[in-house]
C-alpha cells in the first residue's frame, strides 16, 4: 500500500473512533435515564430506580431482625385519635389501653424516627410535632413548631425530613434531628398524602387524594421531574414499593383498587380490583404478600408480590373499617386502626380470622405498631428498610 493512501486511512480511523461514542448515542444506545422528549409526563431527565432480579428491599424487615436501638422496646400500639386529639397506646399482649395522652390539633400519624429511637406524632391542625419516647410509651419534651405536618417521612439515609404539608400543597425539607426547615417546595398536588421511595432513594412517587394524580420526586435535588394523571378518576392513598424494586403499589379508594406503577419509567400498568375504599399497604414479615386495606366494606385484600395477583380476601365480621397500621415484630398479626368505629383490629395473617377488637378514642388514624424489624425508619407508621 502506498504511503499517501496508508496516511489516509489511518487518519480516517482516528476520525471513526472519535465519533463512535456520538454515533452510538445518536442511534438509540441505553444511557439508563429516560429522555424528556420520551414521556411528556416527566419533565427532565429524571434518575431511574434500578433493581436486581434478586434484591429485596424488605430482606432485613424479616421477623425477629431487630436493630439495636428497637431491642428490649416494649411491644405497643400507637393510635392517633383525629378526632379526639390524643393518642391511646395498647398493649397487643393484653389487647388493652395502658395509657393515652393529649397532643395537638388533629394527630393523623404516628411516625417512628430513621435511628428508631423517637416516635413522632403529627398533629396537623395543630402545627406540630410531639416527640415519644417508645421505651417508656410516654411524651418527651416539648412539642416541635412544624407547619402543617399530615404525614412524615425520612431519606434513606436519614439525614432529611419530608413532611407532607397536604392543605399547602407543599414538601417541607427539614433536618431529621433539629427538623429545621430547608427548602419547601410547592408541587402540583392536591392533597399531598403518601410516599415511597424508589429501591436505591434516588426518586420517591407521592400520592394526590384530591387531584386524581401522582408525583414523582428527585430526592437529591428535592424536584418534582414528573407528574402521571391516573387513567380515571381516583382518590390514590399508600404508596408501596415491591419487593424487587419494580413497581410501585398506589392504594386508591374511589378506584376501590390498587395502581400498578413501573419504577423504571413511572407508567401506570394497570388497576387491581381489591375493595370499596382502598387505603393501607403493608408487605407481609416475609415480604411474600401484600395486605391491603378496603377501609369503606371492612375487608382486607391479600396480593401475591410475586404474580401481582390477588389470593384471597378477608371480611372483618360485624363489619368495620379497616385503615392504617401495620404487621406486628413476628408477623402474626396485622394491625388496623378502624377508622370510623373508635376501634383497633387484631388480624391474624394466615386465617385473616380476627384475634382482637380494641375500643379507642374517636377517629383513630395512622397507627404506629412498635417496634419494627429493620435497619431503619423511612418514616410513616413504621416503613423500615
Amino acid at each position: 500500500m502506498y504511503p499517501a493512501m496508508q496516511a489516509l486511512l489511518k487518519l480516517l480511523t482516528i476520525v471513526c473512533l472519535a465519533l463512535l461514542p456520538a454515533a452510538l448515542a445518536g442511534c438509540g444506545g441505553d444511557s439508563g435515564v429516560l429522555p424528556q422528549s420520551a414521556d411528556p409526563n416527566r419533565t427532565d431527565n429524571a434518575p431511574q430506580a434500578s433493581a436486581r432480579k434478586d434484591a429485596n428491599v424488605y430482606a432485613a424487615t424479616h421477623a425477629g431482625m431487630l436493630a439495636a436501638a428497637a431491642r428490649g422496646v416494649p411491644y405497643r400500639l400507637y393510635v392517633p385519635n383525629s378526632e379526639s386529639d390524643t393518642v391511646d397506646v395498647i398493649d397487643p399482649e393484653r389487647k388493652e389501653i395502658v395509657s393515652s395522652f393529649s397532643v395537638g390539633g388533629l394527630p393523623q400519624h404516628v411516625t417512628p424516627a430513621p435511628d428508631m429511637r423517637t416516635l413522632y406524632v403529627n398533629s396537623n391542625q395543630g402545627n406540630s410535632l410531639r416527640r415519644v419516647d417508645p421505651r417508656t410509651a410516654r411524651p418527651t419534651g416539648e412539642p416541635i413548631p412544624v407547619e402543617d405536618p399530615y404525614n412524615l417521612y425520612f431519606t434513606l439515609d436519614g439525614k432529611t425530613a419530608i413532611v407532607m404539608a397536604e392543605r399547602l400543597a407543599r414538601l417541607d425539607f427539614r433536618d431529621a434531628k433539629t427538623m429545621k426547615l430547608q427548602k419547601s417546595v410547592e408541587v402540583p398536588c392536591k392533597g399531598l398524602n403518601h410516599l415511597d421511595f424508589s429501591a436505591d432513594g434516588r426518586t420517591f412517587v407521592a400520592s394526590c387524594e384530591f387531584d386524581s394524580a401522582l408525583i414523582e420526586v428527585d430526592t437529591r435535588r428535592r424536584k418534582v421531574v414528573g407528574r402521571r394523571s391516573l387513567p380515571r378518576m381516583g382518590m390514590p392513598q399508600d404508596v408501596k414499593l415491591s419487593p424487587d424494586g419494580k413497581l410501585f403499589y398506589v392504594a386508591d379508594m374511589q378506584a376501590d383498587g390498587v395502581w400498578i406503577v413501573s419504577a423504571d419509567d413511572f407508567r401506570i400498568k394497570r388497576l387491581l380490583r381489591t375493595g370499596n375504599g382502598a387505603h393501607g399497604l403493608y408487605p407481609s414479615r416475609d415480604a411474600h404478600l401484600l395486605f391491603v386495606s378496603n377501609r369503606d366494606e371492612g375487608s382486607i385484600t391479600v396480593i401475591d408480590f410475586a404474580t401481582g395477583r390477588i389470593k384471597r380476601k378477608w371480611r372483618l365480621p360485624a363489619g368495620g373499617s379497616p385503615d392504617m397500621g401495620g404487621v406486628s415484630p413476628d408477623g402474626k398479626r396485622l394491625w388496623l386502626s378502624g377508622r370510623y368505629n373508635s376501634e383497633v383490629y387484631g388480624i391474624d395473617t394466615h386465617t385473616g380470622k380476627l384475634r382482637a377488637r380494641i375500643p379507642v378514642g374517636n377517629g383513630p388514624h395512622g397507627m404506629a405498631v412498635w417496634p419494627q424489624p429493620g435497619r431503619y425508619s423511612i418514616g410513616h407508621t413504621g416503613n423500615t428498610r
